[in-house]
Order: structure tokens, then sequence, then C-alpha cells
């Protein structure tokens, strides 16, 4: 098996894609500031439902609520997809959606201990694997670009406080089989949530919920902490927290949640 230094190659990914190939359109690039950046002008531009930017090296690689992604070339699969929902599509979830299709397809591949934590990160034994940025196309509010950066490995400059709250597969990985797998397991999740919404993955995402049934703290800079206890997400994927007063529902993707 190849290890986290094989190049990403357009024609090893097709070929792990098999007959699904024909649903992507895959480019690589050795570097670029951000997929997601540099995706959204290509959609705007009209790319194609399927469009895949990968990058070896991102350069200003973003996460959310502004913050860095940490990286160096061939220890993290860094990619975006664009993805052109039917008019109607309503798009709250989606970012709980993308983490239920990074969990299986990573759980197929033997990974455990993997948990989701509302909104958007992937956790190996509690901490962050993964995340997602989900960006919709300015102009086109069915059309989502959709960036994830992956941990293959822990960067050896990656500042010491954000090490302590991150993982890395640390194993052996194609990346290129990989990433074929991952793109495989969204165009299967992508496909039930446009037919279906959140609603149609809410039970799938609940499963692997981090803060299930365990109190919470939710931090914000606009409102004072609140605190309560998790009893999951509604099926528009907002986050339910009981507190003393009420189930307050979380819509926001702009707060932190920590367990209290």
């Amino acid at each position: 098996m190849s290890d986290t230094h094989d190049p990403l190659a357009v024609p090893a990914i097709a070929a792990a894609l098999g007959a699904l190939a024909v649903r992507f359109d895959v480019d690589v690039l050795a570097d670029c500031e951000s997929t997601n950046s540099e995706l959204m002008r290509r959609a705007e531009a009209g790319a194609p439902s399927g469009t895949v930017v990968a990058a070896e090296r991102q350069t200003a690689g973003r996460g959310r609520m502004g913050r860095s992604w940490f990286a160096e070339p061939g220890a993290s699969l860094t990619f975006s997809l664009l993805w052109r929902f039917a008019p109607g599509t309503w798009p709250h979830g989606l970012s709980l959606a993308v983490g239920v299709a990074l969990a299986e397809a990573l759980e197929k591949t033997g990974v455990t201990k993997l948990a989701l934590k509302w909104p958007n990160d992937l956790l190996l034994d509690g901490r962050k694997l993964a995340g997602t940025l989900v960006e919709l196309v300015p102009g086109s509010p069915h059309a989502a670009v959709i960036g994830i950066g992956l941990n293959l490995r822990l960067p050896r400059d990656m500042p010491e406080d954000v090490r302590a709250l991150a993982a890395a597969l640390d194993r052996e990985v194609p990346r290129n089989e990989l990433l074929a797998r991952l793109l495989e397991s969204l165009h299967g999740v992508l496909t039930a949530f446009a037919d279906g919404g959140f609603v149609a993955l809410r039970q799938r995402w609940l499963a692997h919920c981090t803060h299930i049934d365990a109190p919470v703290q939710i931090l914000s800079e606009f409102a004072p902490p609140l605190a309560g206890h998790c009893i999951g997400v509604d099926v528009d994927g907002a986050l339910l927290v009981e507190t003393a007063v009420c189930v307050q529902r979380i819509l926001s993707g702009e707060v932190s949640l920590r367990r209290a």
C-alpha cells in the first residue's frame, strides 16, 4: 500500500471511482490559495455540478468562522466539491449531511472511534480529524461549494494549542483511493439530501453525534453563554439544547459548542 506522500492524480482517482467517475470532473492543483475560493470562481463562471478541485498545498486554507486550516503537502486531503441542487432544495443541514458522508466513508475503510460535532467537524477519539466549509454560490442559491480538509498526519509546524485538539489518521493511506471513496460517499449522501433534505439523513447523523444526551455550553460573541443538555438536532439541522426554561434551537454555525 502506498503512503500519504503518493501524489494525487486524476487518472488514479478516476480508476478508483469506476463507473461513478462520469459524475465528477476532477482537477488536481499543485498549490492554490484555497480550493473553496478557486472552485467558487469556477462555479460563478458556470462549472458543472460534480466539479472537484483538490490541492496538494493550500497557501490560505480556510475553515469555519475565518479560521486557518493547517496542512503540509502529502499530509492531508484538501478538496472542494461543487454540487448544484434542483431549485426548491432547502440547504439547511447540508454541512451535517456532508459529515455523515465523511464518517461513513472512513468507517468502511476500517476507521473506528469516529464522531460528529455540530455543525461540521469530524472527530477521531474526541479530537478534530476533518472539517467542512459549505458556501453557497452567489446568485445561485441552490449551488454549494463544499470544502473538506482531512488530516492524514499532523503538520510538524502546527501550533501546539491546535495540535492538542487535532487528530490524524496516522496510517498508510492510498490518497487517490481514499479521495475516490469520499467522493463516492458524498455522491450518495448528496443525492439523498436532494431527494429528501436533511431529514432523510438525520438519524444517520444522530448515530454519530458526540454530544447527544450530554451537558453542553454554547459560546457566541453576540450573546451570553447558553448552558443546557444536547437532545439532538431538528429536521433542518438546528441543534436542540434543552435548558431550564425551554428547548432552544441553535441555527447559526457561528458559535462554539463545548461539553459543559
